[in-house]
Parts: C-alpha cells; structure tokens; sequence
C-alpha cells in the first residue's frame, strides 16, 4: 500500500480515499484488509490515534478512533484540527462520522439511526477553522452536510433496517460542548429550538471538514432519550453503553455497504471545492508560517 506523497492536492478522484471517523463505541473497523498503522505529526500536533489505512471491497479507508483508541479523550480535548487534517492529508475526500447521540424528540427512540442535515453549535472551547492568525476564509455552512454523502448512507441504511431500528432523514443536532450530559432546563430549551438529537462532536468536525474540501455526513446513532423526558430512566453511562454495543455492529455494516457504493461512483461533491469563493486574504500577504500549514487546502487556488 502506498502512503508516500500524501500532501499534495489531487483532482484524480479514483485515487481518493474514504474517511471513518469512529465514536464512542467503535474503535475499529471490520472488514478492512493490507491494514497499515500510519502515525502523523501535523502542524496542530497528534490526532486522536494511529491513523488505520486499508481496503475496504474496493476502496481505502482510513480509519480513526476519535477519542483514542481507550477512550481517553473527552469531548473538547479531542484535536479536530489535527485530526482533520492529517485525514486531508491521507486525500480522505469522503469523510462519514459515526456517533453516539440522543434523542430529543419522542419519536426517535434509542437504537434509531438519525441522519442530520442541521446543526445548531452551543460549543465554546473549540477550534472552529483552519484559517486565522492572518489568513481569512468565509465558507458557507448553509448547507453543513454534505447531501450526495448522506443520500448514499440514507439508501444504504434502508436496506439494512431491522424491526426494531428507524431510520430518520433529516433533523438538527445540537452540538454541546459536554463532557457531562445537559440539565433538564437545556434539553428542554433545545427541544423548544426544534432539535431532533444532541451530541458533543459532529460540528466540529464539518467546519474543519468543509474548509478542508472533504465531503462529510454523519451516521448519528441514538443511544438514550435525553433528560427532558422524565417518564423513562436518565440518561446514564451505562445505558449509553449497552446500547453503544448494539449499535456498533450495525454501523459497521452500514460501513461497509457505503463504501461499496462509494467505491463504485466515486462521487463528486461541492464539498470539494468549498474553498473556492471563500478565501479572501490575498495569498501574499498570508504570513509564510500559516501559508505552510494550510496549503493542503489552499495550494489549488493560489499556485
């Protein structure tokens, strides 16, 4: 497998590799063969983990366990940015997020699989874009999901669907920061706002994912109703675990049936080229230190 020359921008999306950014529960992936351990230093420092690259019915993934491969990263200590970018860096130009979430709204239960298409970001201790400390770029979050990624896991997910799973297309996710669960008053206020489920990672993650030109979607699986609803039991850890367990092998096939796919079109996205009406600092008066560590973005436009 080759892994050299990774840093350079390419338009051959034959080439391209499918990205699995794994949650809390999933630390691997199956299936995956000629798997190779890819350690990476980035200019925002270490990922999460070792980076899994490997082929996967016909395609390379690259895999990586967003909080580490023990768990050993809450929330807002997890380095999106070098995580993100090392992914870029490895020309990962499709990106799926699977994740553990709740449920803000009666009808998606635990064991459902939400696939959003909204954020609302109640974040504040993250680093939000690749493009400050002299360099400005204004990308559009309108649209935060990349929507040929999401149809391909929404028809995927269809055919795999058991009695006691929905699927549900559509809906917000309202990011918080976390790493304990909201108070009753929070969940309550989110449900009001119209928020279908709630997290504490995947908005991060498409900021810094769109602003690197990486398609992104998430396969939000739903672990427990939040708090605001008081007629079952609060949300625990040991509920989001036992259910994390059932949900995990059903993601994975879910992988594995879109990569497949994924394979097989190799679609393009406007995620791809997100960038190019968005830079507005001219590249000669971007200082040469941040030049050098966004150029796996940028380096297509300003050639």
């Amino acid at each position: 497998m080759n892994i050299s020359g990774t840093q350079s921008d390419t338009c051959d999306f034959k080439k391209a590799r499918l990205g699995i950014i794994g949650g809390s529960g999933m630390y691997r992936i199956d299936n995956l063969e000629d798997i190779a351990e890819v350690s990476l230093d980035t200019p925002y420092g270490k990922p999460s983990n070792k980076l899994l690259i490997g082929n996967l019915y016909g395609i390379e993934v690259v895999f990586l366990a967003r909080h580490g491969e023990n768990h050993t990263l809450n929330p807002s200590e997890i380095p999106y940015q070098a995580n993100i970018w090392a992914l870029r860096s490895l020309n990962v130009r499709w990106l799926i997020s699977a994740s553990a979430v709740g449920s803000l709204k009666e009808n998606i239960k635990p064991c459902d699989i939400v696939i959003p298409d909204q954020f609302i970001d109640r974040t504040h201790q993250r680093p939000l874009t690749f493009f400050n400390n002299g360099v400005v770029a204004h990308i559009s979050m309108a649209n935060p999901f990349c929507e040929i990624l999401s149809q391909v896991l929404s028809q995927e997910v269809k055919k795999l669907l058991t009695k006691d799973k929905k699927l549900h297309i559509g809906g917000t996710y309202l990011a918080m920061e976390g790493p304990a669960f909201s108070t009753r008053a929070e969940s309550n206020l989110y449900r009001n706002w119209g928020c279908s489920i709630i997290g504490m990672t995947n908005h991060t993650e498409a900021r810094l994912a769109k602003e690197a030109e990486i398609a992104y979607s998430s396969l939000s699986m739903v672990t427990d109703y939040d708090c605001w609803k008081q007629d079952c039991e609060s949300v625990s850890v040991e509920m989001v675990i036992e259910n994390l367990q059932e949900n995990a092998n059903f993601a994975k096939s879910i992988i594995s049936a879109a990569a497949k796919r994924i394979s097989l079109s190799r679609p393009s996205s406007s995620f791809h080229n997100s960038l190019k009406d968005a830079l507005v600092t001219p590249k000669e008066h971007v200082p040469e230190v941040i030049k050098s560590k966004i150029n796996l973005f940028t380096n297509k436009y300003w050639l």
